[in-house]
């Protein structure tokens, strides 16, 4: 059942439908992504490397293997595919030209200054085409989600990737590891999650999420810790038309306004990873957590972009 912890909540709530478990099978579900186009979902099971697929007819399947340990995902204008590919260390663009049994792939970016990416981890477009993605080190501390090695960067960065010219720039170093990521429905805001505590046996990092100013679209200033999250971590994020932001947590979706304040919680019986808007009218919220896939309906939408 939603809790509800502020009246401006109570909307979105009233009227919801009861959680769904829509499929099991995942080792840890990451980076769902709503497909349009045959009404299906995609999501990553990462420590098994492969994306699988979810429609209301069909149920789960295997949508690809060995696809070198996707993470994030996001859609571009076009309807293309972005991953966030921890094998790979890079962007990967998926083409539908043939449709979605016809896909091609290709390197959208791989190397900032002549160094390889760490291990990009999220994916979002802005509405003026720009790819803003974070790369944290998860996909090379090991070989569970990834490939081992060392930091070619030295450290983590937002980065903003023009599509039109090419150019790479980070966009930000304040966050120590930056995970999910999403713009406020204006694109005035970008929050980015911080969990370098994933990855401390001492108590220390972060599991917070932080706001940033984005000024002339482009350039982030003035950031602020939003919200810290507990239990678990921060990690997917995604955003309403109301500007809510809802954030992955140890045990639930957590539901915040945009003046910071806790607002709602869904309570998820697993470790939430991802999320993501989804259906015709985008109210479907679809959760990525361990091992499975659920879905709730809210009296809300998901922002649409680009």
């Amino acid at each position: 059942m939603i809790e509800v912890f502020d009246l401006r909540f109570g909307p979105v709530a009233l009227g919801a439908g009861a959680l769904e478990r829509l499929c099991t099978g995942a080792t840890w579900s990451e980076g769902p992504v709503w497909m349009h186009e045959d009404d299906s979902l995609l999501w990553s099971d990462i420590p098994s490397n492969r994306m699988l697929r979810w429609h209301e007819t069909s149920g789960m399947s295997v949508w690809r293997e060995a696809v070198e340990f996707t993470n994030g995902h996001t859609r571009e204008a076009d309807g293309s595919l972005l991953h966030c590919s921890h094998g790979m260390r890079a962007i990967v663009r998926t083409r539908f030209d043939a449709g979605l049994q016809g896909a091609r792939d290709e390197i959208v970016v791989s190397h900032y200054r002549g160094r390889r990416l760490n291990s990009p981890n999220d994916v979002i477009v802005k509405s003026d085409g720009s790819i803003w993605f974070t790369d944290p080190p998860y996909g090379i501390v090991s070989d569970r989600e990834g490939h081992r090695a060392q930091s070619e960067l030295g450290d983590c960065f937002v980065f903003r990737f023009d599509p039109a010219t090419g150019e790479l720039r980070v966009a930000s170093d304040f966050v120590e590891e930056p995970n999910g990521l999403a713009f406020s429905p204006d694109e005035r805001i970008l929050y980015v999650s911080d969990t370098s505590a994933a990855l401390r046996s001492d108590g220390g990092g972060h599991h917070h999420i932080v706001a940033f100013d984005v000024l002339e679209g482009q350039t982030l200033a003035r950031p602020r810790v939003f919200a810290e999250i507990s239990p678990g971590l921060a990690d997917g994020l995604r955003i309403d038309v109301h500007g809510f932001v809802y954030s992955s947590s140890e045990d639930s979706v957590q539901v915040y306004h945009p003046d910071g304040t806790r607002i709602g919680r869904i309570p998820v019986p697993e470790k939430v990873g991802n999320l993501t808007f989804g259906g015709a009218a985008r109210d479907q919220l679809y959760i990525a957590a361990s091992t499975s896939l659920y879905r709730i309906r809210l009296q809300t939408a998901g922002v649409q972009r680009p």
